[in-house]
This record gives C-alpha cells, sequence and structure tokens, in this order.
C-alpha cells in the first residue's frame, strides 16, 4: 500500500514528489509518456514567456543562457530534478481508471496496478488539443502540434489560430521558405501574444508576406486545398499542411475514468477545495494547470509551485488525525 500515487511526470507531478520524498512519504509518479512529456512535444526552438527563476521548483536553480529559458534547457532541468532527487518514477505506463478499496484506491495502468491511500492528479492540459470537427480534420496533412519548421520548407501552409502557438509556427515557417496563409476567428492577433512576437507577426501580415483572413472560420480541408469561411463568402485556397494551433483542454475522458466530478459551466473545472486542492473524492487531489480547466491561461508553472507542498502538508495532517 503505497501513501501516494501521482498521476503524471510533469512539473506539477515532479514538484508533489519531491515534497512527498521530504516528507517520508512512500510515493510512485506513473507518467503516460517520457519526463515531462507536454514539454517534449512544444516546439524544438521554443522559448518560455516566464524567467527561468520563476520556472524554479523546490528551491533548485534553474540555470539557463538567457532570461527566458528554451525548451531544451526546460528539458535538461526537469530530468535533472528527477536524477538528483532520485524520484521513483514509471514512465510509458499510461493510466486507465482508478477504483476506491479500503483505505484508498486502487489504480490500474496498461502495464500494472497499485494500491494507495491517496492519489494526485497532475496531468496538464498540453496533451489534448482542441479540434475544429470539420471534414478532412483526421488527413494526415493536418497537425495539432508544430514541431520544426524544417518540414515545411516550400509547402503552402495553412495555420489556423492567433495565439502564441499559431504566431510562432507562422513566423518559423515563412522564415524557412513556406508559403504561409493564417485564418484567424477574431479581427485581430491574439492581444496576450508573447511581446516580442507581437508586432513580428503584425508586420509580417502587413507588408503581406503572410496572408491572414480575419472573422474567418477553416470549413474543410482537403488532400490538395482548404475551404476557408471568410466575411465575403467561402474561399478555396491550394494547401500542403494544416497547422491547426486551436488550444488545447484537460483529459477530461481521463478525468471520467477516474471518476473524477467536473464542473459543468463554461469553464469546466474539476470540482475540488482551493485551499487543499482535494477533490470531492477523498484523498484524491488535483495539482497544476489541470485545476483551471477549460481556462487555460488562468494557471501555469509560476502560479501553481505551491501545490506540492499544499497537498503534502494536508495528506500529513490526515494521517495524523487518523493517528489520534
Amino acid at each position: 500500500m503505497l501513501d501516494l500515487v501521482i498521476i503524471g511526470g510533469g512539473p506539477s507531478g515532479i514538484n508533489v514528489a519531491i515534497s512527498a520524498k521530504r516528507a517520508g512519504l512512500d510515493y510512485l509518479i506513473i507518467e503516460k509518456g517520457v519526463i515531462a512529456n507536454s514539454l517534449y512535444h512544444f516546439p524544438v526552438n521554443m522559448t518560455f514567456f516566464s524567467t527561468s527563476l520563476k520556472l524554479e521548483i523546490q528551491d533548485t536553480p534553474f540555470i539557463s543562457h538567457q532570461d527566458k529559458p528554451t525548451r531544451k534547457e526546460a528539458l535538461e532541468y526537469y530530468r535533472r530534478l528527477v536524477d538528483s532527487f532520485d524520484l521513483n518514477i514509471h514512465l510509458y505506463e499510461p493510466v486507465e481508471r482508478m477504483t476506491p478499496i479500503d483505505e484508498g484506491y486502487e489504480v490500474v495502468t496498461e502495464k500494472d496496478s497499485y494500491r494507495t491511500r491517496n492519489v494526485v492528479v497532475s496531468t496538464g492540459f498540453y496533451d489534448t488539443p482542441n479540434f475544429m470537427n470539420i471534414p478532412g480534420e483526421d488527413l494526415p496533412k493536418v497537425r495539432h502540434y508544430y514541431d520544426d519548421p524544417h518540414v515545411y520548407i516550400g509547402q503552402r501552409v495553412l495555420v489556423v489560430g492567433a495565439a502564441n502557438s499559431a504566431c510562432d509556427a507562422a513566423l518559423e515557417c515563412w522564415r524557412k521558405g513556406a508559403e504561409v496563409t493564417m485564418a484567424i476567428r477574431g479581427d485581430s492577433i491574439y492581444d496576450r501574444v508573447k511581446y516580442w512576437i507581437k508586432p513580428d507577426i503584425e508586420n509580417r501580415i502587413k507588408e503581406g508576406s503572410i496572408k491572414a483572413y480575419f472573422n474567418t472560420t477553416t470549413d474543410e480541408i482537403r488532400p490538395r486545398e482548404v475551404v476557408l469561411g471568410t466575411p465575403d463568402g467561402q474561399v478555396t485556397l491550394p494547401n500542403d499542411f494544416v497547422l491547426a494551433m486551436t488550444g488545447y483542454r484537460p483529459n477530461y475522458e481521463l478525468f471520467e475514468r477516474l471518476g473524477l466530478p467536473v464542473h459543468h459551466d463554461a469553464y469546466c473545472k474539476p470540482v475540488f477545495d482551493p485551499d487543499t486542492l482535494e477533490t470531492s473524492l477523498p484523498g484524491v487531489y488535483m495539482a497544476g494547470v489541470a485545476c483551471a480547466g477549460l481556462q487555460t491561461s488562468k494557471l501555469f508553472i509560476e502560479n501553481t509551485r505551491d501545490h506540492g507542498q499544499i497537498i503534502v502538508d494536508g495528506i500529513l495532517q490526515h494521517s495524523r488525525s487518523l493517528a489520534n
């Protein structure tokens, strides 16, 4: 019987694990992919908006060459945390379900099952894209994750969206020689785009280097073209690739399999106590950015760094109450 199973091996899961280890708890991290799996799937050349100082967890310095770290530096930091704290982590082990048992829960994965008194769900949201649900979205040329601009050299690329991911992808692909068009639902680039990116993309659009259709929907994707719904009617464009940078959401399918209740409102946040982070399931806690539900711009690594200690303090307090 473990004291704690942590579902998710990203920054929040690692943070909780370090607090658990320091408190002497018998814990295990279960991660469906690699260490910091969501960050691993960030664009290869991505630079964080936050400084390395704001991303540090558990008083462990985050060393970066510039004020704002890169994806590569972040992955190295979290690898180093796992190694230096000798964290107990199982990789490539997706969780399938969770069942209440005497004194806790049984967590079942594709490879094994684990009995535990407490569970922390720290699965983030970057693994689950917001789908457009349009004809042709399942074609091989459609990507919901942007990786590297080299793939798109000399290609006609439609970028859907106007937030950070979309603007980064559009600029990088254009600079590597792609013919880039953007389909944007609103009438402007998203206000919260990184301050060093926003004027760059706006100037490229203004000068015509990147074609942008505002107040526009992507209506259909075909093998060699796309159909856009513009204020002036439908427009059909020749096309080789579609980068659907439409944002991401928590893994609600996993929440359902775990039996985690969710608020049925516009934000669909998991049901939990904001002071203790404990859900309505006794001994089951939420940690990290998934706590924000669909408000994915509200929580980040930097403002959830206290979650690990809050949760472990709650577990210890509960244990002491039972002992008395």
